[in-house]
C-alpha cells in the first residue's frame, strides 16, 4: 500500500492504548539524509479559551496501521508535545 504525504492529512489519529482521539496529522517529519519518516505531528486537543491546540508527536515506531479514515497508534502516555527542538538534518513536510 502506499500513501500520499497529503492524504494523511484527512486522517485522524487515535490510540489503540486508551481510544484516545489525539487529532488529525498536521505535519510529517521526515530525516532528509536516509529519506524516512521520523515521526507524524497531530493536532492535539484544544486546551485554550481561544481555541489554540498544543500539537503532539507520535514517533512513526508508534504507527500501528494506517486506514481510510484513520490512523492507529500505540502512543505514549503522555504525547510528546511539539515544543520538542527538531534536529537540523530533520526537515519537516506539509
Amino acid at each position: 500500500m502506499s500513501c500520499c504525504i497529503s492524504d494523511l492529512r484527512d486522517k485522524e489519529i487515535i490510540n489503540i492504548c486508551n481510544g484516545a482521539r489525539l487529532g488529525y496529522v498536521v505535519d510529517v517529519e521526515v530525516d532528509v539524509t536516509s529519506g524516512r519518516v521520523i515521526s507524524l505531528v497531530a493536532s492535539g486537543e484544544c486546551r485554550s479559551l481561544f481555541g489554540k491546540t498544543e500539537e503532539v508527536v507520535i514517533p512513526w515506531e508508534c504507527v500501528e496501521r494506517i486506514g481510510d479514515e484513520t490512523i492507529l497508534v500505540r502512543a505514549p502516555e503522555p504525547p510528546l508535545p511539539r515544543s520538542l527542538k527538531f534536529e537540523k538534518k530533520k526537515f519537516r513536510i506539509l
